[in-house]
């Protein structure tokens, strides 16, 4: 991985907005139906506010700055669509104002997002 992309995640997970840190609060240690996620992670040359590896779903909290950058938004999304992720957004306000409908969302989502490895002949699951 990238040092610098590295280094510049470690910075954004120590300078969390408030709507991330409320999230956080939710998702952090398996909360959110035994679901593990991961704050500010490094995807190719992206840094996902937060990623689900298991259920390969990512949420994005967007601030006013997304208004003005959605170009960038959309491909950045179409990018990690075709990694295999299925992406999330809402607005920070919505993340302060309605976390249980937020998190119910998230979990309707988990439920109905395969995971990227799909399972063997068999049954047998050897996802990581």
């Amino acid at each position: 991985m990238n040092k610098k992309i590295s280094t510049l995640a470690k910075n954004l997970r120590k300078n969390s907005t408030d709507a991330e840190k409320y999230l956080w609060k939710h998702l952090r240690n398996k909360q959110l139906e035994g679901l593990k996620f991961r704050r500010q992670e490094p995807i190719g040359e992206y840094i996902v506010d937060f990623v689900c590896f298991e259920k390969c779903i990512i949420i994005e909290l967007d601030g006013s700055q997304h208004a003005e950058q959605q170009k960038k938004d959309f491909k950045r999304d179409r990018w990690l669509i075709r990694q295999g992720f299925k992406v999330l957004r809402f607005w920070n306000n919505e993340i302060l104002k309605n976390i249980e409908g937020i998190l119910e969302g998230i979990m309707h989502e988990s439920l109905n997002h395969p995971p990227l490895t799909p399972p063997i002949k068999g049954g047998e699951y050897l996802g990581h």
